[in-house]
């Protein structure tokens, strides 16, 4: 079951990315990227089986902010690529201070919502800064191997969209694994969690190439 929804909700997030696009142009991928950084750092908290192995959900929706970023590119500019990725950062942090805020007052003692938002919204600050950090230096890698990809081979879309992805994502998964949880975790499972959720990332990556296609010949 999880195996068919996750294919599906492969389909759909990569769908919406290129639907909000032909809808708003680049100003509807800047509030994709941010939406889908705030709403992966949430679900990410659910963890799940697939392919005999555990993971977690969010895979995809951080997937999908590559993308973003690679349409940006490829129809826009690096500028606005960039650009894009500074403001999800500035979303999620507006968001992480709204958030803790609200948590930081006392309930009524009718209050039954509390309790569940400590559990959604209860954040480990050196998870959140690893996970900040890593975002934002892979995807500005990403704009930058695009678009040097994209000025050698102007003719191969999919190696330039596949390449800039898989390397990105991966570089960041493992890094992100590293700082998150070391220290925690003994290192044979630190490795078996990236390796875990890198052969994950590839696969997905692979699966937005068509997408990027549709993108580019959607007016």
């Amino acid at each position: 079951m999880n195996i068919i929804l996750g294919f599906i909700n492969i389909v759909v997030i990569f769908s919406l990315v290129v639907l909000i696009e032909k809808l708003f142009k680049k100003e509807g991928l800047y509030v994709w990227i941010s939406i889908s950084l705030i709403l992966a750092n949430l679900v990410v908290g659910k963890a799940i089986d697939l392919f005999g192995f555990t993971t977690t959900l969010g895979n995809s929706l951080f997937a999908s902010i590559f993308l973003a970023t690679d349409i940006m590119s490829e129809k826009y500019s690096k500028e606005d690529a960039k650009k894009a990725i500074y403001m999800s950062i500035c979303s999620s942090i507006i968001f992480i201070i709204i958030t803790q805020l609200t948590l930081a007052f006392v309930p009524n003692k009718t209050d039954i919502v509390n309790e569940s938002m400590k559990t959604l919204f209860g954040i480990s600050i050196r998870t959140f800064i690893a996970s900040t950090l890593m975002f934002f230096v892979s995807n500005m890698f990403d704009i930058h191997l695009y678009n040097k990809l994209k000025e050698k081979y102007p003719n191969k879309l999919w190696l330039r969209n596949n390449i800039a992805t898989i390397i990105s994502n991966c570089t960041e998964n493992f890094f992100f694994v590293a700082l998150a949880f070391i220290g925690i975790y003994d290192i044979s499972i630190i490795i078996s969690i990236a390796i875990t959720k890198t052969i994950l990332e590839i696969i997905i990556a692979l699966c937005d190439t068509p997408f990027i296609y549709m993108s580019k010949k959607l007016k």
